[in-house]
């Protein structure tokens, strides 16, 4: 399943029970999320619950560093090391909910306003849910970003003020979690822009169906994401943060993964 509880959940870190035939996972998680946001997350809890909504312009290869398409599908480098042009794959759907419904696929527009929001204070989402970009600002996109251009729908053009290295791997970072500037522009014209980070919508391969904060996170597999409908159809954070308790549910089968048991109880 692709990209499941990613962030910051590493072997050592988990404990799973015996898997259930049934197409339900149930992650007893360590606690509440920040926010939908991607553009302000700063904790492991948020970027879990976030990576199932959203995707990244480029993604790590599972258990590896390499970088490799997700949101684009391609890209070429020019000779200096100073523009980068995304070509975006097609046909890639956004999930709806009660607040909205897309009209278009994802495209160019989309990975703009994810860097224009973190980017510039002129962004009338600058400012909504947090001003504090502190992922975005600590990987120096700000000085390192010259221009971010539109080229047609599919393509992107990124030119920077300098040489950086590992600027595609960053984009696989947590903070680059693409939102929908058609959705944003919807929210915004109704009055209620805090709405795309708190009811969010994305092109993940599971879409928000109810949050609880402090109890309980439940996600449906999204059948028209783009590589294809996740193994399980169900996926539910139970927000659990007492390591003992989290153990006990694990012990009696009402969870089936969960991260950072105590040790005394292994």
């Amino acid at each position: 399943m692709k990209k499941l509880l990613l962030a910051t959940l590493s072997a050592s870190a988990l404990m799973a029970a015996q898997p259930l035939a049934a197409k339900t996972l149930v992650y007893c998680s360590e606690g509440s999320p920040e926010n939908f946001a991607p553009s302000v997350n700063t904790t492991g809890t948020s970027f879990d619950a976030n990576t199932q909504i959203y995707d990244t312009i480029v993604q790590f290869e599972r258990g590896g560093v390499k970088v490799q398409p997700a949101l684009a599908e391609k890209w070429d480098v020019s000779p200096d090391g100073l523009t980068y042009t995304l070509h975006l794959r097609k046909n890639v759907k956004w999930h709806t909910n009660k607040n909205f419904k897309p009209t278009r696929d994802f495209n160019a527009d989309d990975v703009l306003f994810m860097f224009e929001r973190q980017w510039k204070e002129a962004n009338p989402y600058y400012k909504v849910t947090s001003s504090n970009h502190s992922y975005f600002n600590d990987m120096g996109m700000p000085k390192l970003l010259k221009s971010v251009e539109k080229v047609d729908d599919y393509t992107v053009k990124i030119t920077l003020n300098q040489p950086e290295a590992p600027f595609l791997a960053d984009l696989a970072m947590q903070y680059a979690g693409v939102q929908s500037k058609e959705y944003a522009d919807a929210m915004l014209k109704a009055g209620t822009p805090e709405k795309l980070d708190q009811e969010p919508i994305g092109t993940g391969a599971f879409y928000l169906v109810q949050y609880q904060k402090d109890a309980i996170i439940r996600y449906k597999a999204f059948p028209d994401y783009w590589a294809g409908k996740a193994k399980i159809d169900d996926l539910i954070f139970a927000i659990t943060p007492d390591a003992s308790v989290r153990w006990a549910k694990l012990q009696k089968g009402e969870c089936h993964v969960m991260p950072y048991p105590n040790p005394a109880d292994l």
